[in-house]
């Protein structure tokens, strides 16, 4: 089956963002302080996101937490729909996997916790970042840009 490569891409990112998430968070207890990972290229800095990616967006009631698990479901389901429908190429099921996988491990967070929980800070060349963000951002990001790439390019 075709799809085998969908559902694993999407599983490694769900799995990946998650087991970082606890490592970092509940494991090195980043909330107590600031970890220097490779300062100040890449620190490791909690976050409770209630809003979109780089904390645009922002609500504090259950009602936009609602509303941003729905939207992630929908842009999952309808990449997953939309995948089906076509003959993609193995690097779109990869690319459609990672967006898949991070989206659902952001609307696990939110289930969990009311909040995506964020960690990476990345600065560099005398700018200081203030935003962070999680490996679920990042596939996301990668997935996302890759189906707009890689689209109708034969690369199966």
């Amino acid at each position: 089956m075709r799809y085998r490569l969908l559902l694993w891409a999407a599983l490694a990112a769900f799995l990946i963002d998650q087991i970082s998430k606890y490592l970092v968070v509940h494991v090195m207890r980043v909330a107590d302080g600031n970890i220097d990972v490779l300062p100040p290229l890449l620190v490791f800095k909690y976050g409770e996101n209630r809003g979109i990616n780089f904390g645009l967006f922002q609500g504090n009631t259950d009602a936009a937490g609602w509303a941003l698990i729905g939207v992630s479901m929908v842009i999952a389901i309808g990449v997953l729909i939309w995948l089906m429908r076509t003959a993609p190429s193995k690097l779109i099921l990869v690319c459609g996997g990672l967006l898949i996988g991070g989206a659902l491990g952001n609307v696990v967070d939110r289930l969990l916790y009311g909040y995506v929980l964020d960690f990476l800070n990345m600065s560099c060349c005398g700018i200081n970042n203030p935003f962070v963000f999680n490996l679920a951002d990042v596939f996301i990001f990668a997935g996302a840009i890759g189906l707009v790439l890689f689209e109708g390019k034969k690369a199966s």
